[in-house]
């Protein structure tokens, strides 16, 4: 097949017909090197669903902690955590703590 033939075959000349070179020119710079490619995009994507599962997670978390407020407001509440999870006594009492010793099983 000569060269001339080649030429004349409609698949070739529509890819080298000039707006097709240049159209595919743009494509493969937006997809690729452009700052705002397709690629950056996505990462960018990616990045921002990441940030919003953070942000359910600590809007969770602010749940938690408005609910555990809101239940110790209580005096009798606030001394029975005081208690139990920083050992705290009140003047005139003796706490004793008793840790039990476990043994490896077998």
């Amino acid at each position: 097949m000569t060269f001339k033939q080649l030429k004349d075959k409609p698949t070739v000349r529509f890819i080298t017909n000039r707006y097709v070179i240049i159209i595919a020119i743009f494509v493969v710079w937006m997809i690729f090197f452009d700052e705002n490619s397709w690629i950056n995009q996505r990462e960018f994507d990616k990045e921002i669903d990441k940030l919003n599962v953070e942000k359910d997670y600590y809007k969770s978390q602010i749940e938690q902690d408005k609910d555990f407020i809101n239940k110790h407001n209580d005096q009798e509440e606030l001394e029975k955590f005081a208690r139990e999870k920083y050992n705290m006594k009140k003047e005139n009492e003796e706490i004793y703590i008793i840790e039990y010793d476990t043994l490896p099983e077998e």
